[in-house]
């Protein structure tokens, strides 16, 4: 008998967990996609901690939103190099992403790692330099 109310508890507590995730998973899929391109960034290039947040486009004006922090403006920023991550970086970022570096007015730059399926997408936020654009610089 005893054996047979473990049975009941546990398929009691299966069901609650499973209507918890089910209902968990409805309210995500009820709000709709979240605006913005998902992903990590460091600044500048290549130094400092990778945080996450967003990359917004709005206007034509590229920006990055930390999860915590404030805003950074890309003015006529401009991605000069795409690649995949270190093993080093693979510890701290998603070993499948790929790391777009961007160069913007002021002589700022960023590192932004996103997900293969988001490159395209940032690449339109942030355009890629021609090479008029990187003569010019080295001049």
């Amino acid at each position: 008998m005893g054996r047979v109310i473990e049975y009941v508890l546990l398929a009691g507590g299966v069901v609650g967990v499973g209507w918890l995730v089910r209902r968990k998973h409805r309210a995500r899929a009820g709000a709709g996609p979240v605006p913005g391109i998902p992903g990590m960034a460091r600044m500048p290039a290549g130094q400092g901690r990778w945080r996450p947040g967003r990359v917004y486009a709005d206007g034509g004006a590229a920006r990055w939103v930390p999860e915590r922090g404030a805003a950074v403006e890309l003015p006529g920023g401009r991605a000069t190099g795409l690649r995949v991550p270190s093993m080093k970086e693979g510890v701290f970022i998603n070993p499948g992403s790929r790391i777009v570096t961007c160069s913007y007015d002021g002589g700022g730059s960023i590192e932004i790692a996103v997900m293969p399926l988001d490159v395209r997408e940032l690449l339109e936020a942030v355009p890629q330099a021609d090479q008029t654009d990187q003569t010019d610089q080295a001049d």
